[in-house]
């Protein structure tokens, strides 16, 4: 059993920065792929980056290439999303998400699921 705490959301100036944490319990988490998603009222969960469980591979959205990082600190059993030059777009609850497997894309191929966190960036 792995439990997710995301933290470091809050309200940002468009082209602000923002560091999500991940916390994660449980002795295994550096054989977890991780993933950060992010979701908006009345729209699907959609996958923002995603880290293997060595870190060695890692996959971003289109919309956030350049401009977000995803990391990873087995030892300290948290996962980081850096985030720069953000845009209004970027507002949603930000999860972070845990998978005892290869890295993928897939929201539903996720076992385990944070609470979220809010981001908001004003224009």
């Amino acid at each position: 059993q792995v439990q997710l705490v995301e933290s470091g959301g809050g309200l940002v100036q468009a082209g602000g920065s923002l560091r999500l944490s991940c916390a994660a319990s449980g002795r295994t988490f550096s054989r977890y792929a991780m993933g950060w998603f992010r979701q908006t009222p009345g729209k699907d969960r959609e996958v923002v980056a995603a880290t293997s469980w060595s870190g060695r591979t890692t996959y971003y959205a289109d919309s956030v290439k350049g401009r977000f990082a995803i990391s990873r600190d087995n030892a300290k059993y948290t996962v980081y999303l850096q985030m720069n030059s953000l845009k209004p777009e970027d507002t949603a609850v930000y999860y972070c998400a845990a998978r005892n497997d290869d890295l993928v894309l897939t929201s539903t191929q996720y076992n385990y699921w944070g609470r979220g966190t809010q981001v908001t960036v004003s224009s």
